[in-house]
């Protein structure tokens, strides 16, 4: 066999292990991000810019899987920021009145509620998952700020444990992922081998020929956002442990990234295909590429427009090389 037909077989292999290991292409990708970091300022990429970019990437990446869920099934969760943000605020607020443990349990109910108002929304009312989503991440906003006045004169106090998941280190490496590692061992376990995550990719796929199947996609949809909003929840306790300080606006910054981190791990926006496994790489890659956007020293509303147009180069790219929209 020649040389000159050897390598064409040998690109086509390359080829088929790329489109059947997507995830393979992302880490690739973010080694060669962090290898442009380095040669961008010698000596920054250490054992401290590891730890601390970890510890931003976590809260992202979680926000990331409830895009990634809800984008199997052709939706989206809009509302996930603005449920961060609610769990951060009261988690903070009530820790004075009712203690640590109490005050991040009923820190969870409002993501909870709000899911499940969602998946109501979207399963029987058939509203639009982008339309109910933003409707109820506004209306939990509105209530946000109605109950801060109410609890302006108790003040807040983060939690020590979440300042330490959120801050620490344990023998290098962050607190925040004795939560996050079993968070996604779970989801990644569930998307592929669990009956509901199998239902979400056949809804997505096809939700007319799911529904003839026997499956009654409402109550698919009710779990599905149900679970989203108390993810949401969960990353925002980690946020403002990590952050050491609540705000109305807190996780609100970070919910198109989220989408951003789905969309460049792989997921389908129109549903059917996708994981949470590129999700994970693609929050560690918006991070370098913020890293490498703040060592320009260039305006922010120009980072903001380096980074939108990054990350619609890096998504065309990686469905050029996988072959996969």
């Amino acid at each position: 066999m020649s040389m000159a037909e050897t390598r064409p077989r040998r690109a086509a292999r390359l080829g088929r292990v790329l489109a059947d290991n997507p995830t393979l292409i992302l880490i690739v990708l973010f080694l060669l991000l962090v290898g442009v970091l380095e040669f961008m300022q010698p000596g920054i990429v250490s054992a401290r810019w590891a730890g601390n970019t970890v510890k931003f990437a976590i809260p992202l990446a979680m926000l990331a899987a409830c895009q990634t869920m809800t984008m199997l099934t052709g939706g989206i969760d809009m509302s996930a920021g603005a449920v961060a943000t609610i769990s951060a605020f009261v988690v903070a607020t009530q820790t004075p009145l009712l203690g640590p443990g109490p005050a991040m349990i009923v820190a969870l109910l409002p993501g909870l509620l709000l899911g499940l108002v969602n998946g109501l929304g979207v399963g029987i009312f058939r509203v639009h998952p982008l339309i109910m989503t933003l409707a109820t991440s506004l209306i939990g906003i509105g209530c946000l700020q109605v109950y801060q006045r109410s609890v302006i004169a108790s003040g807040s106090v983060v939690p020590p444990v979440l300042e330490w998941l959120g801050t620490g280190l344990t023998w290098g490496f962050p607190n925040a992922l004795m939560v996050f590692v079993p968070f996604a061992a779970l989801i990644l376990w569930a998307e592929k081998r669990t009956g509901f995550g199998r239902l979400l990719y056949a809804v997505g796929a096809n939700e007319g020929a799911a529904r003839m199947s026997g499956v009654r996609t409402w109550q698919v949809y009710l779990a599905l956002y149900g679970v989203s909003g108390l993810v949401a929840a969960i990353a925002g306790l980690l946020y403002v442990g990590l952050i050491k300080a609540p705000s109305l606006s807190l996780a609100l910054p970070l919910l198109l990234p989220s989408v951003a981190a789905a969309v460049i791990g792989g997921t389908s926006i129109f549903g059917g295909r996708g994981g949470f496994a590129g999700a994970i790489v693609g929050a560690l890659i918006l991070r370098v590429i913020e890293t490498l956007l703040l060592l320009t020293r260039m305006p922010e509303g120009m980072r903001t427009i380096l980074f939108g147009l990054i990350i619609i180069v890096v998504t065309t790219a990686y469905i050029r090389f996988t072959g996969r929209d």
